[in-house]
């Protein structure tokens, strides 16, 4: 009778429900398959602290790295402003020079015999002496006659000759000393070209190449490279988003990309005022002080500032 109850209750069920009860009666398995599970596999296996603990996160770096290079602050091809053929070269590759040094010597036959003639010219003074002395003739002469018409010995017309002819070597005494003066004129032009003859180096700095030797023609090609290194210029390439974070005459630690080499302070020499529309960035140069020529140019390098993202430089064989 209790069977036929369970039956007709079960019948009274609708279809969902009847799926419901037997998906939660198909979830508890098989009656005591709790308890035939064995105890060990009950048990957890124990984890140790060092593979339970989290990996520790790696420690970011608080300073980003620009890109820089170190160059020469002024590099420059020395030629000749005349033509002539080199008669003595006094430096080679590597030679440190200082401004006005002779570095290449022209042949000059002809400017220094100009030269001898030009100052044999400024020195001669007889014109302006013998000038000097007809004024002073001509200052009596005119003195004595004012006195003789006096007392009446020589006419009034005697007076106006002696100021006339006093005058005449007043102005040939002028006439004298401006000789003298284009005399003297001459001489510097003579010594200026002279002067052309002698290459010089226009500033501080090392010999880089050498392109002639003792011997050649010169014209229009330079003769000798050279490149400033104390200072050095470095340029760096700065994300647009940085803008305002430097100015002229800030100070930035720069670091070679060489061995041995530690940080070094450099200041901000200029900031472009426009923005690369292509790259979003703008370029920086400093001045890096370098006594002795410690550094080369041309090395890489590195300037660390806090909050600088990473920009590299494009690589240019001079900037």
């Amino acid at each position: 009778m209790a069977d036929t109850t369970r039956i007709h209750t079960v019948a009274r069920l609708s279809v969902p429900a009847l799926l419901a009860l037997l998906a939660a009666l198909a979830s508890l398995g098989p009656p005591g398959a709790a308890r035939a599970q064995s105890p060990s596999a009950a048990r957890t296996l124990p984890v140790s602290p060092a593979a339970s603990a989290p990996a520790p996160a790696a420690p970011r770096s608080t300073k980003s790295t620009l890109g820089c290079l170190i160059s020469p602050e002024r590099v420059a091809d020395v030629g000749s402003p005349v033509v002539g053929v080199v008669a003595e070269i006094t430096v080679d590759n590597g030679t440190s020079v200082q401004a006005g040094q002779p570095l290449v010597v022209l042949r000059s036959d002809v400017e220094q015999a100009g030269l001898q003639a030009a100052q044999a010219r400024s020195a001669i003074e007889a014109d302006v002496h013998a000038a000097k002395a007809n004024l002073m003739l001509a200052h009596q002469r005119h003195a004595r006659a004012v006195e003789l018409v006096g007392e009446g010995f020589v006419s009034p017309q005697a007076v106006e000759q002696a100021r006339a002819e006093r005058d005449v070597a007043d102005q040939k005494l002028q006439q004298a000393r401006g000789q003298q003066e284009v005399s003297q004129q001459e001489l510097r032009v003579v010594q200026a070209q002279l002067g052309q003859r002698t290459v010089r180096s226009p500033f501080r700095g090392v010999v880089v190449e050498r392109f002639v030797n003792a011997g050649e023609r010169v014209e229009d090609k330079p003769l000798l490279r050279l490149a400033m290194l104390d200072p050095l210029r470095v340029e760096i390439v700065m994300p647009a988003s940085r803008w305002g974070s430097v100015a002229v005459n800030h100070m930035l630690s720069v670091v070679p990309e060489l061995p041995g080499a530690g940080p070094m302070a450099a200041r901000v020499t200029h900031v472009d005022k426009i923005i690369d529309a292509a790259s979003n960035t703008f370029r920086v140069r400093l001045s890096l002080p370098n006594p002795g020529n410690r550094l080369p140019a041309g090395a890489r390098c590195r300037v660390d500032e806090p909050g600088l993202s990473a920009t590299s430089l494009p690589a240019r064989g001079s900037l």
